[in-house]
C-alpha cells in the first residue's frame, strides 16, 4: 500500500488533503506496525504498514501518511520493544492498541477484554473533527453564582420504561434529549454528565457490568453504548446532536473526566493501549515495576509527565473546541497533583496548565479534590481557576440534620459558603460546590431510610462501598408503611434539600433526588445496570409534592439571587457584618456549644430589595426563633408544614406576628422581607 513518511504533529489520526496522517508516541518501541481494516468490524487487517524507523520516526513520534484513506477506516498500532516488568516496559507485539487520540473506537464481533487475539481486539476509526454543522450554537457561559448542577448518567436517565422516551432512545444520548424539557421546567442551569469517554463494561465482578463509566479507554471517544446508531462514528455526532440541543435550551454541559486511571487495571489487566504503547511513560510506577495505585483502580495515570500533560491538555481542548461542552468535573482530583513518584506537590505542572490554558479559560473546571490514597486537598487544590466538591458541606450538613452534636459551628460554615476552606486568595463563595449525595453513596431518599448499606448485590460480600454515610432511618430500616416515619424520611429530605439549595456556593443536585429515587440502600452501585440503578419516572406521581418543593426551590434561590456577600472573610469576622449575621433561637447570639442543634442566619439579596431570615431545628423539639425586628416577614419556606404550605410564592405567603416565630422539631424555615416596601 502507498505510503509517505507523514508528519509527527498532529497526533492521532487526522485527515489532511489526499489522505490521513497517522501519528503516535512511543519512545521505547523498537519496531511499530500500523494495521488499517477495511471495514470496522472486520476480524482480519485489509493493510499492515511496517513503520521504518529512518523514515517514519522522529524523536519519539512514530508518523505515516497513508494517501487516499477515507473517513471511517478503523485502524490500530503494534509496537515492539522490551518485555521487562521490572523496568516499567510491557512491550508485546502481537496485541492491537488503540491510539490515545483516536477520536472513535470499534468493537468487533466477539470482543472479549482478555482476548489478544488482533481479530477481537477493540480498534480506533479515523474521524473528521469538523464534519458537523453545529447551527450558529452557542455557549450559554451562565457564571457559577447562577448555576444550579444536575448530576446524571446518561443511560440511567431514561433507561427505565417509565421515561416514556421512544424505546430506541432509552439509555442514549437521543433520550436525554427528549427530556430536555423537564430538566427546564424543574430549573437546573447545567447537566453534570457522569463519564461519556469510552469506557471498559466488562470492568466489573462476574456477572455484572460497568455501569457508572470510570473505566476509560479512550479520552477522546463517546461512549458508544449511549448512541443509536451502530456506525463507529455515530456517537459523535449524536453527543454533538445533545451538545447542542442542551444550548438552545439554555442549559450548560459539564463533563465528568477521568484522567487519573485507565481501563488496563493492574499487572493482571487487559492491555487496550497506553500500556503496550509505552507503559513507563503512561503510569505512575513504584519499584519493580508495580502500579501506583492512587485511584483505588489498579493504576495511576502519570498526569505530570510532560507527554501525559500534553494528552490531557489536548483532550480537554477537544471536548472544548470540536464538541463545544461547557465545563468538567474531575474524578479523584488531587491524583493530578502528584509527581512522577506519587508525591504531593504544591504548584503540580498539569494543574497550572489546566488553569492557565487560554482554550479553556471560559469552562468550568471543578475538581473532585481527594483521591483513594488518602490526599485530601478540599480548600487547597491548586490554581485561581478551579472551583471544588465541598465534601466537607456533605459530611458536616447530613450530620447536623441527622441531629449529631457538637454540629452547629461547621453548619454556619457551610451556610456561608465555607470562609475557612475558600477565605485564602478573597475567592467568591461559589467555589464551594454543595452537595449531600451524588452518584458516590447513598440517594437522598436512601439516607433517610438505611442505618447501613446494602451492597451485597454487588458480588464483594457487602465490602465495598463506605461505611461512614452520617445517615439515620429515621426508626425504622429501609422501606415501611408507618405514616409517622414516613412523614419525618419525606422532612429530612426537604431540610437536606433546602440547606443545599439555599446555602452561599453552587448546588449541584443528583439524578432523581427530586422523586425520591432509591437504590435500595446500595451506595456503591457502579456495577448495578439495572432498575437497581436507573431512575424510575413513576416517582413523579408517588413523590409528587418532594418534586413540587424541589423545583419550588431552585425558583426560590433564582428569585434571592446571591445573598449580599463580601469577598470570604473569617466566620468572626462575618459575624460582625449587617449584611450577614448568625443567630441562635436569640438574635445576634448563636449558640455553637456541643448541645446546640440550632442556626439561623439573617442576609439580604445583592440587590438590596429583599432580606432573609433562615432558621434551623434539628432538635426533636420545637424552638422560638427571635426575628429580627422592623421588617414584615412572610413565611415563605416550612419543611414542618404540609404541602403546598411548605413552599410558596413570596406574594403569597402568610404573614408573621410578634418578635419570634416558632420552627416546628427536625425542621427549615425560610422567612423574606422586602426592604423597601411599596
Amino acid at each position: 500500500m502507498n505510503r509517505q513518511p507523514g508528519s509527527p504533529y498532529p497526533l492521532g489520526a487526522r485527515p489532511q488533503a489526499g489522505g490521513v496522517n497517522f501519528s503516535v508516541y512511543s519512545r521505547h518501541a523498537t519496531a511499530c506496525r500500523l494495521l488499517l481494516f477495511a471495514r470496522p468490524d472486520d476480524l482480519r487487517p485489509s493493510h499492515t504498514l511496517e513503520l521504518d524507523p529512518r523514515r517514519h520516526r522522529t524523536w519519539h513520534y512514530w508518523h505515516v501518511f497513508v494517501p487516499d484513506l477515507p473517513v471511517g477506516t478503523a485502524y490500530g498500532w503494534q509496537m515492539d520493544g522490551p518485555w521487562a516488568p521490572e523496568q516499567g516496559h510491557r512491550f508485546d507485539g502481537a496485541r492491537l492498541l488503540l491510539d490515545p487520540y483516536g477520536r472513535a473506537v470499534a468493537t468487533p464481533p466477539g470482543y472479549r477484554r482478555d482476548d489478544p487475539a488482533v481479530a477481537h481486539a477493540l480498534r480506533s476509526v479515523v474521524a473528521d473533527d469538523h464534519a458537523y454543522d453545529w447551527e450558529a450554537d452557542r455557549l450559554p457561559c451562565r457564571p457559577f453564582a447562577q448555576t444550579v448542577v444536575y448530576e446524571t448518567h446518561v443511560r440511567g436517565f431514561t433507561a427505565h420504561p417509565s421515561s416514556g422516551v421512544p424505546e430506541a432512545h432509552r439509555g442514549r444520548y437521543a433520550g436525554l434529549i427528549d427530556k430536555i424539557p423537564y430538566l427546564v421546567d424543574l430549573g437546573i442551569t447545567a447537566v453534570e454528565l457522569m463519564p461519556v469517554f469510552q469506557f471498559d463494561l466488562h470492568d466489573a465482578p462476574p456477572g455484572l457490568s460497568n455501569y457508572w463509566g470510570y473505566s476509560p479507554l479512550s479520552f477522546f471517544t463517546p461512549h458508544a453504548g449511549y448512541a443509536v446508531g451502530a456506525d463507529p462514528l455515530a456517537p459523535l455526532n449524536e453527543f454533538r446532536d445533545l451538545v447542542k440541543a442542551l444550548h438552545r435550551a439554555g442549559l450548560e454541559v459539564i463533563l465528568d473526566v477521568v484522567y487519573n486511571h485507565s481501563a488496563e487495571g493492574d499487572e493482571r489487566g487487559p492491555t487496550h493501549g497506553l500500556r503496550g504503547l509505552d507503559n513507563a511513560t503512561y503510569y505512575m510506577l513504584e519499584s519493580g515495576g508495580r502500579y501506583a495505585n492512587h485511584s483505588g483502580c489498579g493504576n495511576t495515570l502519570n498526569a505530570n509527565h510532560a507527554v501525559v500533560r500534553r494528552l490531557i491538555l489536548d483532550s480537554l481542548r477537544y471536548w472544548v473546541q470540536v464538541m463545544h461542552v461547557d465545563g468538567f468535573r474531575f474524578d479523584l482530583a488531587a491524583i493530578l497533583s502528584r509527581d512522577e513518584q506519587g508525591r504531593p506537590m504544591p504548584r503540580a505542572p498539569v494543574l497550572w496548565d489546566i488553569d492557565s490554558d487560554p482554550a479553556l479559560a471560559g469552562t468550568k473546571l471543578i475538581a473532585e479534590a481527594w483521591d483513594a490514597a488518602g490526599l485530601y486537598q478540599v480548600g487547597g487544590f491548586g490554581g485561581d481557576h478551579w472551583k471544588e466538591w465541598n465534601g466537607h458541606f456533605r459530611d458536616d450538613v447530613r450530620s447536623f440534620v441527622r441531629g449529631d452534636p457538637g454540629k452547629v459551628p461547621a453548619l454556619a460554615e457551610r451556610l456561608l459558603g465555607s470562609p475557612r476552606l475558600y477565605g485564602d486568595g478573597q475567592r467568591e463563595p461559589a467555589q464551594s460546590i454543595n452537595f449531600v449525595t451524588s452518584h458516590d453513596g447513598f440517594t437522598l431518599r436512601d439516607l433517610v431510610s438505611h442505618n447501613a448499606k446494602h451492597n451485597r448485590v454487588n458480588g464483594e460480600n457487602n465490602r465495598d462501598g463506605t461505611d461512614d454515610n452520617r445517615s439515620w432511618n429515621c426508626g425504622i430500616e429501609g422501606p415501611t408503611d408507618d405514616p409517622a416515619i414516613n412523614a419525618l424520611r419525606l422532612r429530612q429530605m426537604k431540610n437536606l434539600l433546602a440547606i443545599t439549595v439555599l446555602s452561599l456556593g453552587t448546588p449541584m443536585l443528583l439524578m432523581g433526588d427530586e422523586m425520591g429515587r432509591s437504590q435500595q440502600g446500595n451506595n456503591n452501585a457502579y456495577c448495578q445496570d439495572n432498575a437497581l440503578s436507573w431512575l424510575d419516572w413513576t416517582g413523579l406521581d408517588t413523590h409528587a409534592e418532594l418534586h413540587r418543593f424541589v423545583k419550588g426551590l431552585i425558583a426560590l434561590r433564582n428569585q434571592r439571587e446571591s445573598v449580599r456577600h463580601a469577598p470570604h472573610l473569617s466566620l468572626e469576622q462575618l459575624m460582625t457584618l449587617v449584611r450577614v449575621q448568625l443567630h441562635g433561637v436569640h438574635l445576634r447570639q448563636p449558640d455553637l456549644c456541643d448541645a446546640s442543634h440550632s442556626l439561623a442566619v439573617t442576609a439580604s439579596s445583592l440587590s438590596g430589595d429583599l432580606r432573609m431570615h433562615f432558621a434551623l431545628n434539628a432538635y426533636w423539639e420545637p424552638l422560638a426563633f427571635e426575628l429580627p425586628p422592623g421588617l414584615n416577614w412572610r413565611r415563605v419556606l416550612d419543611t414542618g408544614r404540609a404541602s403546598p404550605h411548605d413552599l410558596v410564592a413570596l406574594d403569597d405567603a402568610e404573614a408573621v406576628s410578634g418578635g419570634s416565630h416558632t420552627v416546628a422539631p427536625r425542621s427549615v424555615v425560610a422567612l423574606f422581607a422586602r426592604a423597601n416596601p411599596a
